[in-house]
Order: structure tokens, then sequence, then C-alpha cells
């Protein structure tokens, strides 16, 4: 992964000194299973424990010889335990320390990314009740609607980030199992109980029927709430780019002292952190494709896998780490231009409130088909000429016949787009918004 995304925490729990100390965790646990089966004598099982240690750099020196990762962290451990060395990894093949610790590596990292996200969602509540009655446009097909609340879409955006929030804890409780369970995973050379002991020491759950590795479904279950969680906030992100669109200019995401925009032009202020978001989301969501090509193995497994999930696991949860960590300073510090939200509605010059004068005039039985017929060709006068809907309805003998002057001004007012906003807001808060 490229070093300028990799956020110190989350980069260390997929270093190499890391990896191996878990797979260390997992040899220590089977040996202490064996112990408590009296397979390995207590004296011994201290002395590993006392002793157990490894060197990357010698394991990476053995590897450089033997061509086998597993082999070369069993002898660099050997090296430090001695005689006893012969008691760790008995009856195991490599992956049931492999996918057993790569488990306990993705737990660790799926519990850091919830703690990131649940920081994620409290900005999002935060600035949702601050602009709760904050006006602006709503846009469907990237055209003027009506009238919304800032804050309102900001909710949409928290309930967003709970639905992952479930979705992370349901792939935790997906990954948080391993296997001990030999070659093929029929025990032939392992006692099933080892198994149960060491994984309760580890905080994982036993498959209930493996191969020589895991499923590989459990962990295309992993990217995908990933690459779910990546495409959410690259969705944040455009919608904050087009808010900054130069035509708009509702939202601008931080500029910090010092900081330039263009080579050339030296008043650009441009989303360089938005769209370098949605730039990144994409590797999300490709490294999910790479996933979902992992599960077809043949026979008990082979090791098409292996090198892939090196790189897709740690970008891919250091990527997410510093997406969530990079959004949530976006919102915290973003510049909302308020005056410029209320501008913008007034910009299409009461074209947002056809629908109150339609509704006015069925209101007054007239039928919908010729009411939508009376709004409509003002509408597009408005488009065509820029004289204000509101006039033109003053001027329009058909609607006089049928609305006052006060009920078609009572038509073009914000008030009442903020009627439901707290309805709205109680249905996911209480009554704390």
């Amino acid at each position: 992964m490229i070093d300028r995304y990799t956020r110190p925490e989350m980069g260390a729990v997929w270093s190499d000194e890391n990896r191996y100390r878990k797979w260390l965790d997992v040899e220590l646990a089977v040996c202490e299973a064996w112990a408590g089966l009296e397979r390995i004598p207590a004296d011994a099982l201290q002395r590993i424990k006392d002793k157990a240690a490894f060197s990357v750099t010698r394991i990476e020196e053995i590897e450089r010889v033997v061509k086998h990762d597993v082999i070369a962290f069993l002898e660099s451990v050997g090296e430090h335990v001695g005689e006893d060395a012969r008691y760790i990894h008995l009856g195991l093949t490599s992956y049931d320390v492999v996918d057993t610790a790569l488990s306990l590596l993705l737990k660790e990292s799926l519990e850091k990314t919830v703690r990131d996200l649940a920081s994620l969602k409290t900005i999002l509540k935060e600035q949702a009740i601050r602009y709760k009655k904050t006006v602006m446009m709503g846009r469907t097909h990237g055209v003027h609607a009506e009238p919304i609340t800032f804050g309102v879409k900001l909710l949409v955006w928290h309930e967003e980030i709970g639905r992952h929030e479930v979705r992370l804890h349901r792939a935790l409780e997906t990954i948080s199992v391993g296997r001990i369970s030999g070659s093929v995973g029929t025990y032939i050379h392992l006692d099933p109980r080892v198994e149960e002991w060491a994984l309760r020491r580890l905080g994982l759950s036993p498959a209930k029927v493996s191969t020589q590795v895991l499923q590989r479904d459990r962990h295309a279950e992993v990217l995908s709430t990933l690459a779910l969680l990546g495409a959410s906030l690259d969705k944040f992100a455009t919608e904050l780019r087009h808010l900054q669109k130069t035509e708009v200019l509702e939202l601008e995401e931080p500029f910090t002292q010092g900081q330039k925009g263009s080579s050339s032009m030296p008043h650009k202020k441009n989303p360089v952190r938005a769209e370098r978001i949605s730039g990144l989301s994409r590797i999300l969501r490709g490294n999910l494709l790479v996933a979902l090509e992992n599960i077809p193995l043949w026979h008990e497994r082979d090791i098409s896998h292996s090198s892939a999930e090196r790189i897709i696991f740690p970008d891919s949860f250091i990527l997410s780490d510093y997406l969530i960590s990079e959004m949530t300073d976006i919102i915290r510090h973003w510049v909302v231009n308020e005056d410029r939200m209320r501008a913008n509605i007034e910009a299409t010059k009461g074209l947002v409130f056809s629908q109150r004068v339609l509704l006015a005039l069925t209101d007054k039985n007239v039928s919908r088909a010729e009411a939508y017929e009376i709004v409509q060709r003002s509408s597009l006068r408005v488009w065509r000429e820029g004289i204000s809907l509101r006039d033109l309805l003053l001027a329009d003998e058909d609607v006089l016949a049928v609305l006052s002057p006060q009920e078609i001004a009572a038509c073009f007012t914000l008030e009442a787009y903020l009627e439901k906003v707290d309805f709205i807001f109680e249905r996911i808060f209480g009554h704390e918004s």
C-alpha cells in the first residue's frame, strides 16, 4: 500500500511483525491445548512459553532458502526455543496456523474499523442536527426539484453509516472462526479437543467443517462489507463535489492555510480530497472482485488465493481506514454556504413551488390533468423568459378564477417544507434532536 495512505494504527495491524505474532499466538494456544491433554509435558510448555520468539529478519533470511514462509517462521522460533521446539506445530498443517491467524488479523482490523466508523457517525449526527432547518435545494436528475434541508441530507448519510455498522458486526461474526483440523480438515493427526481449546483461548469459534482452509466466502463477505462502505463514502464525496461546483457552491471541503489549488490558476479551490476518496474507493470495489474469484479453489485447497490475499486484505483495510478518517475530517471542517443555498432556491424564480400550486388548484376541484397543464405552461415560460412563476400565475385568468392572490402567495413560502423535518429527526434520534 502507498505509504501516504497508511495510518500508523491500521498499518501496524498488517505489519510482518504483527502477522508473525499472530502465528505464534496460534502455535502457543495449540501447545497449551496439547499440554492440557498431556501430550506435551507441563514443564516443556512453560519453557516454550518463556522462550518463544522470532525475528522477522531471520525469517526472511531462511525463507530465501526454503521458499516456504511457515517453515521459515518455525525455524526462527525453534532457534529461540531449542529442543522443546519439537512440540511446536504438533499435528498441524501450515494453514491451521495461517488461516486461523488471518482470522485474528481480520477481526482486529474490523474492530478498529467499527470504532472509526462510530466517529464518522457521531460527526454526521452533530452536523445533521446543526443544519436541521437549513433549507437548500433538493435535486433529482441533477435538476432543481423541491426544497429540503441540509440536515435531512446528512441524516440520510448518518443512517447509511448505521447500516454499515450492522454489516461490519455481521462480518466480524462471520470471520471470527478458525480451523485446527489438519491437512485436509479431517483431524487425522489431531484431537478435535485441541481445536476447541486453542480457538477458545484465541477468542474464535471452530469452523464446523473445513478443508485445508477456511472457505473463502467468509473472506469475500468481509471485503464486500468494505466495498459497500467505500461506495457510500464515494457517494458522499461525489455529492460534495457536485455542491462545490462554481455554479452551485453550497458546500466546500476544507481549504487550509497555504494550500494551492492549481499550478497555473491562483483562484482555484478544487475538491481534491473528495476526488481522492472517489478514486480510492474504486480500489475497494476492485479488491472485492478478487475476493470473489478466490472462492472457487481446487478440491480441498490450492494456493491461488494466497498471493492475492497478501495484497487485498492489507490494502483494503488500510484504504478503508484512511477513507473513513478523511471523510470524518472533511465533514468536521467543511464550509457550509447557507446564503448560497438560499440563493440557489431563488435562482429558478419560483419554479420549485410548482407542485404546491398544482395541489392548491386540485384542492379547488380542478382536475389534476388540467391543473398540471395550467402550471406547466407558466413554468415553461419561466424557463424561456425569466419571469417569475408567481408573477405569471397572478396574470393567468385560469388561475385567478380559482385562487385568490393571497392563496397564490401562500404557495411560495419555504415554511411548509420544514413542517415534517422534526418528525423525520425524531424517528431516528427521538426527542434529543
